[in-house]
């Protein structure tokens, strides 16, 4: 009975590659997201005409990226499941869009 045990922990264990950063790592990655916000502030004093929202949105990327891979520890996940999320995302960021696009377009007022 006990080996039967051993036996099925032992096919239900799976090492994970996992790679841990330091805390400076961290930190460097913090500071690095309080430049690019600093970097948002600024663009925003500065008169760019239509461009200033495309610099902004830009930089935001740029600070989104840095936190899903590094603080969400998407970098050296699964693909799969990664690419799971991505697609569900997607899909309802596509569902939210067409929905209001339905409510915008059906408006009397426009």
């Amino acid at each position: 009975m006990i080996e039967d045990e051993h036996k099925v922990e032992d096919n239900l264990t799976v090492e994970h590659e996992h790679t841990t950063h330091s805390n400076g790592f961290y930190l460097g990655i913090g500071i690095v997201l309080l430049v690019l916000t600093a970097t948002t502030v600024g663009a925003a004093f500065v008169n760019l005409g239509p461009f200033n929202p495309v610099i902004a949105l830009l930089i935001a990327t740029i600070k989104a990226t840095l936190v899903v891979l590094f603080f969400m520890h998407v970098k050296g996940a699964s693909e799969k499941l990664t690419g799971a999320v991505v697609v569900s995302g997607f899909f309802f960021l596509a569902i939210l869009i067409s929905l209001s696009l339905a409510d915008y377009l059906t408006r009397s007022w426009r």
